[in-house]
C-alpha cells in the first residue's frame, strides 16, 4: 500500500494544503463537538476516550491535555518551598491522576483541542513522513529530552513503527538527550531498516466521512495552479519527446560536486519529500530505485533506468530537479 490511494490523481502533482485540512478539521471538530454538547454541558476524560470512532483523534486530544498539565507544573516555582524534593514530586503526580479522573471541559475550551486532534490524525494518515519530521522538531532548542519523546509517542497509534523503533534505539544507548540532528539520523537509518510503508487510508477516510465527508483530493492543492496565473502549463510528463535526459535547472545542492553514492548523501528531509512525491509514498520502491542508481556505472544508464521506470515523472517539478540533480553528481 502507499499513501495516494486517490483513483487516477497523480499524486506527486499535489501537496497537502493546510488550509483545507484545517477547514475539514474544523467543520469534523464542530459536528462531533456539538452531537456531543447537544445531550452534555461538560465533557469528562473517559467520555474523551469514546468520543470518535477513530481512537486516534481520542488520543491526541488526551495527549494536549497531559501536557497541559505539564506546563501547568512546571510553573510551580518558589524561593520558600522545594518543589524539586522527592516527597513534592510523587505528590505532584499522585495529584495529576487523581485530576486525570476529573477532567470536565466546555464546549467552547474544547473545541480547540479537537480540531487540533483531527488535524494531526489527518497528517499522521495521510502525511507520516512529515509527521514524524514535526514530532521530532516540535521539541524545539536543538535537543530532544527522551522522556518527553516517549510521552509524545505513547498516544500515536498509526504508522507508530518509524518512531517506536527510533525510541527502542534511543532506550538501548541509555540516552536523557539526543540533539535534533542525531535523531534525524537514527530515524533515517531506521526508515531504511524497516522498509516502511504507511498503513492505507481507506478505512480513515470512511470513518472520518461518517462525521464529515471526507474527499480527499479536496484536502490538497495542485502544484501547477499554484503556479503564476501569467505561467499556465500542463505537467510535463516524461516520454520520447521529453527525455529524461533533457537538461534539468540547477538547484545548487551541494554546488554540484561529486558524490560516491546518492544513498549517503541524502537527508532525511529529501527521502521523505522524494518518497511521497515521486515514488507515490512507497519507501521500499524509493530504497531499491536508489541502490540500483548507485551500483550503475554512467549517467546515461541511469536516465534510461530512470526513464523506463518512472516515466510518468513531472519533469517541471521541483522534487524531480533535484533528483535529477543528485544523479547529475552521482557519475560527473
Amino acid at each position: 500500500m502507499t499513501i495516494f490511494t486517490r483513483g487516477n490523481k497523480n499524486a506527486m502533482d499535489e501537496k497537502i494544503s493546510l488550509k483545507a485540512v484545517n477547514h475539514y478539521s474544523e467543520v469534523f471538530a464542530s459536528k462531533l463537538a456539538t452531537s456531543f454538547f447537544d445531550q452534555h454541558d461538560k465533557i469528562t476524560g473517559q467520555q474523551v476516550l469514546g468520543l470518535s470512532e477513530i481512537k486516534q483523534v481520542n488520543l491526541f486530544i488526551v495527549r494536549e491535555l497531559m501536557k497541559t498539565w505539564k506546563q501547568e507544573s512546571q510553573k510551580l516555582k518558589s524561593p520558600y518551598f522545594d518543589y524539586q524534593s522527592r516527597e513534592v514530586k510523587d505528590a505532584l503526580a499522585t495529584f495529576q491522576n487523581v485530576l486525570s479522573n476529573h477532567i470536565a471541559i466546555s464546549k467552547s475550551d474544547f473545541l480547540p483541542l479537537l480540531k487540533k486532534a483531527v488535524s494531526h490524525t489527518l497528517f499522521l494518515v495521510l502525511d507520516p513522513y512529515d509527521f514524524y519530521s514535526e514530532t521530532l522538531d516540535s521539541h524545539g532548542q536543538g535537543f530532544i529530552k527522551i522522556e518527553e519523546l516517549r510521552n509524545d509517542i505513547k498516544y500515536i497509534k498509526i504508522n507508530p513503527a518509524p518512531l517506536e523503533k527510533l525510541l527502542h534505539k534511543l532506550e538501548e544507548k541509555k540516552l536523557d538527550l539526543i540533539s535534533g540532528n542525531e535523531a534525524f539520523a537514527l530515524l533515517d537509518h531506521i526508515l531504511e531498516e524497516v522498509n516502511f510503508t504507511p498503513e492505507d487510508v481507506e478505512g480513515y477516510i470512511v470513518a472520518f466521512s461518517k462525521t464529515e465527508p471526507l474527499i480527499i483530493e479536496k484536502l490538497y492543492e495542485s502544484k501547477v495552479e499554484n503556479k503564476p496565473k501569467n505561467v499556465v502549463k500542463e505537467p510535463v510528463k516524461v516520454s520520447v519527446a521529453t527525455p529524461l535526459s533533457a537538461p534539468v535547472k540547477s538547484t545548487g545542492v551541494n554546488n554540484f560536486q561529486r558524490i560516491s553514492r546518492i544513498k549517503d548523501s541524502l537527508t532525511i528531509n529529501q527521502k521523505f519529500m522524494f518518497t511521497k512525491m515521486l515514488f507515490n509514498g512507497d519507501f521500499e520502491l524509493f530504497s531499491k530505485a536508489i541502490d540500483h542508481l548507485d551500483r550503475l556505472e554512467s549517467h546515461q544508464s541511469a536516465l534510461t533506468y530512470l526513464e523506463k521506470n518512472f516515466s510518468e515523472w513531472d519533469t517541471e517539478s521541483e522534487e524531480y530537479e533535484e533528483f535529477l540533480s543528485l544523479v547529475e553528481k552521482r557519475f560527473s
